[in-house]
């Protein structure tokens, strides 16, 4: 149409190095307030790319070649989702519910670094380790046994995440979501910890990095017939996507009145504001098997010994 200008998209560019990927996530951090969802998610994934170059040097991988420069190629998708938003572009499907919902008063912190993570691993690990296995001319299976490596990594870095982000005791029933905020630690009310507790129960990164392995498989089963990896891929990229917002769905009222607060939202110090109300969201049939990492509790289907329970 004439006079009106599109933006170009912005390119997709691999860090170098290690080194370089901690630098930009160090910027970002940096220039992100605390509270923001994209900073919570970017603090963890600091800390997991800082201790996996740590690993890099101290026998830990069989080829820690491969696995410096898998991180770099990993990271340069998620950095190329903040960098579209930044000019004004949608990310990918799989990151829009985190960048989309990254103020919105009612969803925990805790419930941004899960988001992020679903996002960066169901959707961009897999296709970054296609990537590097094309990049080096050899097989996933070649870099399988350090891809399980890092489950370790990912596992302690998960904990220690997960302890400081859940809400704490100490604190009043009316304090907000994001009342305490450091380095990597944000706390909610007490009164909240029931749903987010449960939420935690439904989302493991160990899952979701098995998940991610098996979508490796069958993009490099794919990598003959370009347009089904493409289908595949948007697919991934579009239920990865329905799961997080799954996961933001927000855990604090913000409309109407508050319960514990002696009214409405006034009495904890305002209204939050005119968030959008998030609706359920339900994944089409069609779209690849996400699951692995959302595992809903499955206690009715099953007796005390743990054997399966066939209902009639």
């Amino acid at each position: 149409m004439p006079g009106t200008a599109t933006a170009p998209t912005v390119a997709a560019r691999t860090p170098a190095t290690v080194e370089e990927v901690v630098g930009r996530l160090r910027e970002i951090a940096t220039a992100l307030p605390l509270a923001d969802g994209v900073a919570v998610f970017n603090r963890l994934y600091l800390t997991v790319t800082e201790a996996v170059r740590d690993r890099l040097a101290d026998g830990y991988f069989a080829d820690p070649s491969a696995m410096a420069e898998l991180d770099a190629v990993f990271a340069g998708r998620y950095l190329l989702a903040v960098d579209s938003d930044a000019a004004g572009q949608e990310p990918p499907a799989c990151w829009r519910p985190l960048f989309a919902l990254r103020a919105h008063p009612g969803v925990h912190p805790l419930q941004f670094a899960l988001a992020g993570m679903n996002a960066h691993i169901q959707h961009d690990l897999p296709l970054a380790v296609v990537d590097l296995c094309r990049r080096r001319g050899c097989v996933p299976a070649e870099v399988e046994r350090d891809y399980h490596r890092i489950n370790g990594v990912l596992a302690e870095v998960e904990a220690v995440a997960r302890e400081q982000l859940l809400p704490g005791a100490e604190l009043p029933e009316c304090a907000g979501p994001l009342t305490h905020a450091g380095p990597l630690a944000h706390a909610g009310s007490p009164a909240h910890a029931g749903p987010l507790t449960h939420l935690l129960g439904t989302w493991s990164v160990e899952a979701a990095r098995e998940g991610a392995w098996s979508a490796v498989q069958a993009l490099w089963e794919l990598r003959a017939l370009p347009s089904a990896a493409r289908a595949f891929g948007a697919a991934l990229d579009g239920s990865v996507g329905l799961l997080g917002h799954a996961l933001l769905l927000p855990l604090v009222p913000y409309e109407g009145h508050h319960s514990g607060c002696g009214g409405n939202h006034g009495g904890c110090g305002g209204t939050h504001g005119a968030a959008p109300r998030t609706a359920p969201v339900t994944a089409p049939a069609t779209a690849p098997d996400t699951a692995a990492a959302a595992r809903p509790p499955a206690t009715g289907n099953r007796t005390a010994d743990g054997t399966s329970r066939n209902r009639t």
